[in-house]
C-alpha cells in the first residue's frame, strides 16, 4: 500500500509498504477514504531530525472498516468511521473521564512505535471499541470535509473553547488564523460569545473567519496587536483567549491580551522551553488550561451541528489532493498557499 514517510525536515515521500494488517485481537483494520495534513505536521517538516527508517505521517482520517480482530465488538466490518488523531482503551479512568488523549494504554497516530499513520490507503487502529467513531452516514456523504475535522481540527478547536470558559456574552480573542484557530472561532460563536477577535493576517482566512462569526480583525503582531486587543475590548482584554499556534510569542500574546480573571486555552503544541509570562498570569490571576483535545469525546456533542449544517467546519479545506501529491501538500501549507489540505487515497 501507498503511505506517507517524513525521513528529516522538508523531505517528504510516499512510498510503498507492507499492507496494513491485523495485529492484536483489539485491532480493526480501516481503508481510508480521507486523511488530511495538519498545521502540527508542518512542525517536523520544519525541524524533524534526519532518520533513517522515517516518521509516518497521519493522524486525521475516515474511513471503512475492512477487518477486525476476534475481540472487538462495537465496530464491525463495513462500518463508515471517524478516527480521531489519538487511540484509546475506553476503558481507563482518563477514558471515563472523557480525556482520551490520557489513555493509559493508548497513544497517538503516527508518533507511536509500531502504530502507523493515516496518511496512507489504509491504516492499523488499536483499541477499535475505544477509538473508533461509527459515523451514521455513508462514505460518500456531502458533508463528509467536515466530518473528517471531527478526527481533529473541529474537536481542538471545540477544546480550547471549553478549556477558555467560553460562555454566553463572553468576549473571545483567537490567536491564530490556521485550521484549529478557525474551528475554534465556529466553537465560540456556537458556544454563544458576545464578540470574537482574530488575530490573523491572511485575507483568505480572514475572509473565511466572518463567515465563521469572527466580529474583529487585528492583524498586528506583538505589543501592537496587544494594545488593539485591548482597546477593541474596552480596555480590559478578552474573558477567554484560545491560542492555537504554541509558539513563545504566541503565548505571550495571549497572556497579554487576556482580562484579569480570564482564562487561555492553550492547543497549540508548544515550542518553548517553559510556560511564558508566569508572574503576569499570578497577578491578573489567569486560568492557563487546555493540551491535546479529547476529541472522541466531543464527537456526540459536535456531530448533529454537523449534519444538520449548523456548523461547516469543513469550509477549512481548500485543497484537496491524491496520495502521491502529499510532499506538494505539505509545501502548499508551509508557504501558506493552503489552509488545509485533504488527502484523497
Amino acid at each position: 500500500m501507498r503511505a506517507t514517510i517524513m525521513y528529516c525536515a522538508g523531505d517528504v515521500r510516499v512510498e510503498n509498504v507492507p499492507d496494513a494488517t491485523i495485529v492484536n485481537p483489539t485491532d480493526a483494520l480501516v481503508r481510508v477514504t480521507r486523511a488530511c495534513i495538519c498545521g502540527s505536521d508542518l512542525w517536523p517538516y520544519k525541524d524533524l531530525a534526519p532518520t533513517e527508517k522515517g516518521r509516518r505521517m497521519g493522524h486525521e482520517a475516515v474511513g471503512v472498516v475492512e477487518a477486525v480482530g476476534k475481540q472487538v465488538q462495537k465496530v464491525k466490518k463495513g462500518d463508515f468511521v471517524m478516527m480521531p488523531f489519538a487511540f484509546s482503551d475506553g476503558e481507563c479512568a482518563f477514558c471515563h473521564e472523557g480525556l482520551q488523549t490520557s489513555c493509559v494504554h493508548g497513544g497517538f497516530f503516527g508518533f507511536s512505535e509500531g502504530v502507523g499513520g493515516a496518511q496512507a490507503e489504509a491504516i492499523r487502529i488499536p483499541f477499535a471499541d475505544g477509538t473508533l467513531f461509527v459515523l451514521p452516514v455513508r462514505e460518500d456523504h456531502a458533508l463528509l470535509a467536515s466530518l473528517l475535522t471531527l478526527s481533529d481540527v473541529m474537536g481542538t478547536g471545540h477544546h480550547a473553547a471549553v478549556a477558555a470558559r467560553v460562555a454566553p456574552g463572553k468576549k473571545v480573542a483567537v490567536v491564530g488564523d490556521g485550521a484549529v484557530g478557525l474551528c475554534g472561532v465556529i466553537a465560540a460563536k456556537r458556544l454563544g460569545a458576545e464578540q470574537i477577535i482574530l488575530l490573523g493576517r491572511h485575507p483568505t482566512r480572514i475572509a473565511l473567519a466572518k463567515e465563521f462569526g469572527a466580529t474583529d480583525i487585528v492583524k498586528e503582531r506583538g505589543d501592537e496587536a496587544i494594545e488593539q486587543v485591548r482597546k477593541i475590548t474596552g480596555g480590559f482584554g478578552a474573558h477567554s483567549v484560545l491560542e492555537s499556534v504554541g509558539t513563545e510569542q504566541s503565548m505571550l500574546t495571549a497572556v497579554n491580551i487576556a482580562r484579569p480573571g480570564g482564562a487561555i486555552g492553550r492547543v497549540g503544541v508548544p515550542h518553548y522551553p517553559k510556560a511564558p509570562a508566569w508572574e503576569p498570569t499570578f497577578y491578573k490571576n489567569i486560568t492557563i488550561s487546555g493540551g491535546p483535545a479529547p476529541v472522541r469525546a466531543y464527537v456526540q456533542e459536535l456531530l448533529p451541528d454537523v449534519l444538520e449544517g449548523r456548523i461547516q467546519p469543513g469550509c477549512v479545506f481548500d485543497r484537496v489532493i491524491g496520495i502521491d501529491e502529499v510532499p506538494d501538500g505539505y509545501r502548499a501549507m508551509d508557504k501558506r498557499e493552503a489552509i488545509k489540505v485533504m488527502v484523497k487515497p
